[in-house]
Parts: C-alpha cells; sequence; structure tokens
C-alpha cells in the first residue's frame, strides 16, 4: 500500500466556490473508506506547464475541477492530454468535462479551431456552447450505458446528479465523436451528453454534473470513490514493476 495517493487538482483555486471546497473533502472521504492517505495538490492553469508538466507527471491522479473560465484554457488543455496519453487515472467535472472534449476533439478529431463560446463567443466551431437552459443549481436525472465504466461504479444505469454550469457539448458537433474512442455513456432525459469515457483498464471519465456536490465524509460519491481505487491500483501496478 503507497504511503499516500497524489491526486492533481488542475484548476484555479478559489476558496469561494462550492466545488473547490468539495473536492478535496470528497478526496479525503474515499481515502478513509479505502485505508490510504490521499493528498489533493492544486495544479494552477497558468502554471501547469512549468518544466514540462512537472507538477502533473509527479501525481498519480489528475482532475480537472469546475470553476471555469481557467486562467490559461492551454494549461489545462496540456494537462488533460497528459493524463489521456499517459494513461494517468483522470476524472473531469463540469469545467473539466467540457475541456475534456476540447482536448479530443483538437487532438484527435482533427478539430484544431474547436472552441469553447464562454471565452470565444465568435468561434467558426463552438465545440462547447451555451445549454437550452441553464443548469445552475439544478438537478436532473442521468441515464447511464450499461456495461460502462459509470454504470460500472454506480451499480445501475440512472443516477440523480447536480449542475451548476451553463455550457455544454453543442449538439450539432455531437457527430463528430462517433468514429472516435471517446465514448458517450450518459445522457440527461432529453438527450443531453452527460457523461463520456474512453474505454478500456485505465479511468478516464468526465462529467458535466459534479458528482463532488453530492458526496459527502459518511458516503463518498460512488464515482469518485472510484475514481480513487483505480489511482490506487495504478499506482500498485507501478510499484510491482520491475525496475
Amino acid at each position: 500500500m503507497p504511503e499516500t495517493l497524489r491526486i492533481g487538482l488542475i484548476g484555479d483555486h478559489d476558496p469561494q466556490v462550492a466545488a473547490h471546497v468539495a473536492i478535496p473533502a470528497s478526496l479525503e472521504a474515499c481515502g478513509s473508506r479505502l485505508g490510504v492517505p490521499i493528498e489533493a495538490r492544486w495544479l494552477p492553469t497558468d502554471r501547469v506547464r512549468d518544466d514540462e508538466l512537472r507538477d502533473a507527471r509527479s501525481c498519480d491522479g489528475l482532475w480537472c475541477v469546475p470553476a471555469s473560465p481557467y486562467r490559461s484554457a492551454e494549461g489545462a488543455l496540456a494537462a488533460i492530454h497528459h493524463a489521456r496519453t499517459q494513461r494517468v487515472p483522470y476524472l473531469g467535472t463540469c469545467g473539466g468535462f467540457q475541456h475534456t472534449l476540447l482536448e479530443y476533439a483538437r487532438a484527435e478529431l482533427g478539430m484544431a479551431g474547436a472552441a469553447h463560446a464562454e471565452t470565444d463567443p465568435g468561434a467558426a466551431h463552438p465545440l462547447i456552447a451555451p445549454l437550452a437552459c441553464s443548469m445552475v443549481g439544478v438537478t436532473g436525472n442521468i441515464r447511464i450505458t450499461p456495461g460502462s465504466r459509470a454504470s460500472a461504479a454506480y451499480g445501475r444505469d440512472r443516477a440523480t446528479e447536480r449542475y451548476h454550469c451553463n455550457y455544454g457539448l453543442n449538439p450539432e458537433f455531437e457527430t463528430a465523436f462517433a468514429g472516435g474512442s471517446l465514448r458517450v455513456t450518459g445522457r440527461d432525459e432529453e438527450g443531453g451528453v452527460r457523461i463520456v469515457e474512453l474505454p478500456g483498464d485505465a479511468f478516464y471519465v468526465a462529467t458535466l454534473f459534479q458528482p463532488e456536490l453530492s458526496s459527502t465524509s459518511a458516503t463518498p460519491h460512488p464515482l469518485i470513490l472510484s475514481y480513487v481505487e483505480a489511482v490506487l491500483r495504478h499506482v500498485m501496478r507501478r510499484v510491482a514493476l520491475p525496475s
């Protein structure tokens, strides 16, 4: 068992943001459940690329957190790219979900101009666009694809989750993801994309909703607990490899 799990939080820490308070607490609760201490390290987006992602590379898992626009969208995207290509256990929530889609579209789908309408409202390719209805403070139902990693984490194919967002995947661009490996595994009752993940043994999941907001010390959110379990397995496998 490792002495500590180091989880990097990709984002610009603000103690006034509810998610920024809830995320370290939810990780601590998962660590207590699993019997391993967790160190949550903030990775400011305007510094995350310093020394060739040294701070991100020193982490056992990465989580791209809410509260965008980030000080550096490119810094956030660089850290997400590192997680995806190096198979580092990864979770993205709210703004992290939006930037997960941006990174994949630019790097894997040939959409170099994919943009976020919040920071580039006049973009020709607004991959991330305003939601038809604001989801700030909204609770909604999610239909989860059976057999997906998200379904395994929840132990069921439906969930009710909390949101705090105004932007999501532009439906006009959803078909662009059909040929890629990043899969939609959760939708709301109107069909809006709410969970995406990569298949395989490496944990790589992003949600538009914020599971941290319903995680408690007594009952860690199942998706966050599944993520931390994946980080622990990742470290244990790495320790077991012959030097």
